[in-house]
């Protein structure tokens, strides 16, 4: 008795037909026909009446149709079985990282996933979030730590890291460092450095300014935070950053815009279905990242 033959019984019985069954299994009806004679005459029973348009099952194939279907499931699980530990001995995971966003528990959390799968490969590839929320979309990632302003994209899983309100960041004898905030209509008035477009924190700015018909005065534009902050200090413009990216860079007053209505979020995204190695992955990101927010 063969796996094949099991497969192509199954595959009559369910279209009652020997041609559409040999459609469905892409091989000839002469081939599917032969195959199911050979099971017929192993059993000693004919598992068909092929008397009338339609292929009837006989009492006998009746009682032999739920064990043929165990029996292929049975080897669908032994294959998914053994391909999920192969692919924790041997794989590769692209990982994707916003451009400039160095956040330690991510790399933390990549090394103690390579202690314990070694023969796994791990690619860290930068971008904007735009370019990263595609790519794991298209499955040219397999997760990405991305910046989004007010919630995770839709029909994605996603670990939410922050979820913060921006600051104006500017040096110490600047006009506006008195203030205890500046509102957004103030702000643009004035020269600005931000991070470039697709990233969290600059959505969020940039829909803001749309929502309430403003034209900002953006003069320069860093990929990293650090840029914008040093640019911000040497006096070309107020930099516009969240509120954890400003505590980095003491020498400067953080002063909190209103007006933008949508937090700037960091998370970790990925398909809902997942492979091996990344769902072994997850739980490394968990543990360092926390439980802040996981669906």
């Amino acid at each position: 008795m063969e796996l094949r033959q099991l497969e192509y019984f199954v595959a009559v019985a369910e279209e009652a037909n020997f041609t559409r069954a040999a459609q469905r299994v892409h091989i000839s009806q002469s081939g599917v026909s032969a195959q199911v004679k050979a099971l017929e005459s192993e059993l000693g029973a004919e598992l068909f009446d092929r008397s009338g348009r339609v292929a009837r099952l006989t009492e006998v194939g009746t009682v032999a149709l739920p064990y043929a279907r165990q029996a292929l499931d049975a080897v669908a699980d032994l294959r998914e079985s053994v391909d999920a530990v192969k692919g924790l001995v041997r794989g590769h995971l692209t990982v994707g990282m916003v451009t400039g966003c160095e956040i330690t528990p991510l790399f933390a959390a990549l090394a103690a996933f390579h202690r314990e799968h070694p023969g796994i490969e791990l690619e860290l590839v930068e971008d904007n979030s735009t370019h990263l929320i595609g790519a794991v979309r298209t499955g040219l990632a397999d997760i990405a730590l991305v910046g989004v302003a007010g919630a995770p994209p839709e029909h994605l899983s996603a670990q939410v890291i922050a979820s913060e309100g921006l600051v104006a960041l500017m040096p110490l004898g600047h006009p506006q460092a008195s203030e205890k905030a500046l509102p957004l209509t103030e702000l643009i008035a004035h020269p600005l450095v931000t991070l470039p477009a697709g990233t969290g924190i600059r959505t969020a700015f940039d829909e803001a300014c749309v929502s309430a018909s403003l034209i900002p005065d953006v003069v320069l534009v860093a990929s990293a935070p650090g840029a914008v902050a040093d640019l911000a200090e040497r006096g070309l413009g107020i930099a516009v950053l969240s509120e954890s990216m400003a505590k980095a860079h003491p020498g400067l007053v953080a002063v909190p815009i209103t007006g933008i209505p949508l937090p700037a979020l960091l998370a970790l995204v990925w398909r809902e279905r997942t492979s091996p190695a990344l769902a072994a992955l997850l739980p490394h990101c968990r543990r360092e990242f926390g439980e802040m927010s996981f669906r």
